[in-house]
């Protein structure tokens, strides 16, 4: 019996329920939502601002671990607990009112200390597809760390911290197939034809003395027909210098029989396309030389068709990606725009088609089910081969012991990210200031907000010596507002970092667009956010 493998089905109600979302991310990545496990560690209003995002977006089960009770104080800034849930416990309560938003959604709670789960139970973890970490001090952010490496689970650690806060995603690494960049060039091969777009292009005469049909020229052909021409004079070359492709727009205009040829209008915006080099993107070049596509056994199915791809490039591809098939709307005949469609589609239908056969080919070499990567999949990474991304991220234990001190000199030295800079290292200094005095800064006795600043600088001029960063200037009012915030959890903060933090979870899940490389700090003093890499 032939195997038939069709793209997954969502059911009407859901594709109302979710009509928004599932036109930025599509089924796809609705489903990836939807398998996916959350577990939340401490639900305070970072917390559970983050899982409200991900439970109304249909996230498929979550669990809150939080051993605290709920105390007058959560009323202020917690919209997931109320009056009734005074003295009860923090994770029942959160659960109950995050299952409400969404009943779809499976909601588990576990009245346990996370910084005692993290020591005593490291296996606990395994079982998430992402643990998002809130409001823990830095020792348990470095341990979780490693146990979700080893286990390979993805990591967010967010935090809150009065009118500042960060978020830091952690994994190994996170590969995307479908980036989505907000700019990126029409895969139309105006400067590398192949052979079956060069006979169509040369089956139409773009001298034709009819004005009618000279009007309805796509400009695809148009500038393939032009490009084959200059390359002819310029030793088949294409156009390099600013002048040289001033003088192909011209060489373009100068085709135009009148003024109001929509076509050729096109045809002069788009010279750009064919100026584009030809073959990969270095950062693609990147990746199919990095080390991971050398598969075996245990290699992701990025990595498989990564693998692919390489050898794609290298024979039937003639240097370039598989052809994405799709076409802008242009001003044409209908014939002329229809025969320019199947064109194309056949082509990429062609090159996904080698594409499979090399996947097959792969998975058979490595011991693997040459059916274990679907077709959907396959297609889908031919469509956007030349956006994939691969992120990596430093341990957090590697980049608190041995930051980038040329990073921080340079974000020191801007204007832009010196406060940035600045409450990076003060988040950091208030838990070894918490280490040593067992409270935060100005937390329990405002009196005493003018003395911890001062104990805080302290702290933080150790810690920059320690980092190798000596010589940067600590804000004085940075220490004294940090001192102030006594580690409050605003609601009006966290909701933006939880905000920030499920944005990034959505990202991860679904495997669409790229998520943030560095720290996020976000200054809520000045209405600023940077991201540092260090």
């Amino acid at each position: 019996m032939k195997r038939v493998e069709q793209e997954p089905t969502m059911s009407e109600p859901k594709k109302t329920k979710y009509d928004r979302q599932l036109r930025i991310w599509g089924e796809l990545g609705q489903t990836a939502l939807e398998n996916a496990s959350i577990c939340l560690l401490n639900c305070g209003p970072t917390g559970t601002e983050t899982l409200k995002n991900l439970v109304l977006g249909g996230i498929g089960s979550i669990t809150v671990v939080d051993g605290s009770k709920v105390e007058i104080g959560d009323l202020g800034n917690n919209f997931m607990v109320d009056e009734k849930s005074v003295g009860q416990s923090k994770a029942k309560c959160t659960c109950a009112f995050l299952q409400e938003l969404n009943d779809a959604v499976k909601a588990n709670f576990i009245e346990e200390n996370p910084d005692s789960l993290i020591m005593t139970n490291p296996s606990f973890f395994s079982q998430f597809t992402l643990v998002v970490a809130t409001q823990l001090v830095e020792d348990s952010m470095v341990k979780l760390d490693r146990i979700c490496r080893e286990a390979n689970v993805k990591l967010i650690i967010a935090r809150s911290y009065g009118l500042t806060g960060f978020v830091r995603i952690s994994v190994k690494e996170h590969t995307i197939i479908d980036s989505k960049p907000d700019h990126f060039l029409d895969d139309l091969r105006l400067n590398n034809p192949w052979p079956e777009l060069k006979r169509f292009v040369d089956t139409i005469d773009i001298k034709t003395p009819d004005p009618i049909a000279h009007k309805h020229i796509p400009y695809v052909v148009i500038l393939v027909k032009i490009a084959e021409e200059w390359a002819r004079s310029h030793n088949n070359n294409l156009p390099l210098t600013r002048e040289e492709k001033r003088e192909f727009k011209d060489l373009v205009k100068s085709k135009m029989v009148s003024l109001d040829e929509d076509n050729y209008k096109e045809a002069i915006e788009a010279t750009f396309k064919v100026f584009a080099p030809r073959g990969i993107s270095q950062e693609i070049q990147e990746i199919i030389n990095d080390s991971s596509a050398e598969v075996g056994s245990n290699s992701s199915d990025f990595w498989i068709m990564v693998a692919a791809l390489k050898e794609f490039i290298s024979n039937e591809g003639g240097g370039e990606a598989p052809l994405e098939g799709s076409m802008p709307d242009m001003t044409s005949s209908t014939e002329h725009y229809i025969n320019l469609q199947k064109i194309y589609q056949t082509k990429a239908e062609a090159d996904c088609l080698s594409m499979e056969h090399r996947v097959k080919n792969i998975l058979t070499n490595i011991g693997r089910d040459p059916h274990s990567i679907s077709k959907p999949t396959i297609k889908s990474f031919c469509k956007n081969a030349r956006k994939l991304k691969v992120c990596r991220y430093r341990m957090l234990e590697d980049e608190f012991s041995n930051p980038s001190v040329t990073e921080l000199h340079k974000c020191s030295a801007s204007e832009d990210y010196s406060s940035a800079i600045g409450f990076y290292i003060l988040l950091r200094a208030v838990d070894r200031f918490a280490a040593t005095y067992k409270k935060f800064p100005g937390q329990f006795d405002g009196r005493q907000v003018d003395e911890d600043a001062t104990r805080l600088k302290t702290t933080a001029l150790s810690l920059l010596s320690d980092m190798g960063c000596k010589d940067f200037v600590l804000p004085e009012e940075l220490c004294n507002e940090m001192s102030r915030f006594g580690a409050a959890e605003l609601h009006v903060v966290a909701a933006f970092v939880g905000g920030i933090a499920s944005q990034e979870i959505i990202k991860l899940i679904t495997k669409q667009f790229v998520p943030m490389l560095g720290t996020f700090i976000f200054n809520g003093i000045d209405h600023k956010s940077e991201s540092l890499t260090l």
